[in-house]
């Protein structure tokens, strides 16, 4: 099984170093456009083999895609974040020709792999990278769902004073401050609803820390977050090479699921060896498919302006 990972900051290599650990893959190669950036994270790691006990192979590579041939899965952390007095059009437009650019010298040297996007705004780049690209629909994967559901299981456990891993909760929508909808009607501690242990006022304090998650890091550690979306894109790589058929929330593309077309928005999904396999229904409640909605008509918004690129 061979994995790449497009982008060696501090998300791409969180990630590659989650992969690693795992053993997720016989050869990683981690790609960055910086010279020797991918080279020199790739060492360091390697050097924690002994450390850590891994067999992996970890190669480093600056922008030659050769060396990711016949790769099984990529993940693509690639892209800027957006900048004091940036514009929301000006992001769009630098980071499309960064995931077109890679979605394209990906497939030419590895044509079936299934492809996991983190780079933002990642429900409009998950858009791209499938419109752009013409492959299989079950092959484009948006991570943020994924990412925001651990989230709010965080913000849960901390109320509850449960383990995270005790708790099944979902956050669908878009991937952003505003877009997204934690649903904490269906969450659960084991099988008991959440609801049952939580008052109202801390029930909405939950879903506003949870739709805020990324901004409150940024503002505490000057920069956006790294160990848990990293984290989230290795727990969908794990999902997909040793097809656990495990439910996540992911962005992908819909075609009449939730009441809506041409677009790629977080669902409930199961991931296995052939991508995102199956959309699940959880049967929104009329708060929930109006948030739903709203959501969608956002994110549209986003991807309109690909149109003008």
């Amino acid at each position: 099984m061979k994995v790449t990972v497009v982008g060696a900051g501090a998300v791409g290599a969180t990630c590659a170093d989650n992969i690693a650990r795992k053993e997720l893959a016989t050869e990683l190669v981690l790609l960055d456009i910086k010279e020797g950036f991918a080279e020199g994270k790739a060492q360091d790691m390697m050097q924690t083999a002994a450390l850590l006990g891994f067999d992996t192979k970890i190669v480093g590579s600056t922008n030659d895609y050769s060396k990711t041939a016949g790769s099984d899965v990529v993940v693509i952390t690639s892209g800027i974040p957006r900048k004091p007095g940036m514009t929301r059009e000006e992001l769009i437009g630098t980071n499309a020709g960064i995931v077109k650019t890679v979605c394209e010298n990906i497939l030419k040297h590895s044509p079936n792999a299934i492809i996991i996007v983190i780079s933002n705004p990642m429900d409009t780049m998950t858009y791209l990278a499938l419109t752009s690209t013409g492959i299989p629909k079950n092959r484009i994967i948006g991570m943020g769902g994924t990412l925001d559901s651990s989230r709010f299981k965080y913000q849960l456990s901390q109320h509850l004073g449960c383990s995270p891993s005790d708790l099944n909760a979902l956050v669908v929508g878009g991937h952003g401050d505003t877009t997204m909808i934690p649903l904490i009607s269906k969450a659960t501690w084991n099988s008991a609803p959440v609801t049952d242990f939580l008052t109202e006022e801390q029930q909405q304090k939950i879903v506003n820390d949870t739709m805020v998650g990324g901004a409150t890091l940024t503002k505490l550690i000057g920069t956006s977050a790294w160990y848990a979306p990293g984290a989230a894109g290795a727990a969908l790589v794990e999902a997909i090479v040793r097809d656990e058929k495990k439910l996540f929330t992911c962005c992908v593309y819909l075609d009449g699921e939730y009441g809506q077309k041409d677009i790629c928005l977080g669902v409930p999904v199961v991931i296995g060896k052939n991508g995102w396999e199956k959309i699940i229904d959880f049967k929104l409640n009329e708060t929930e498919q109006a948030a739903f909605s709203k959501s969608a008509e956002a994110v549209r918004s986003m991807n309109s302006v690909l149109k003008t690129l």
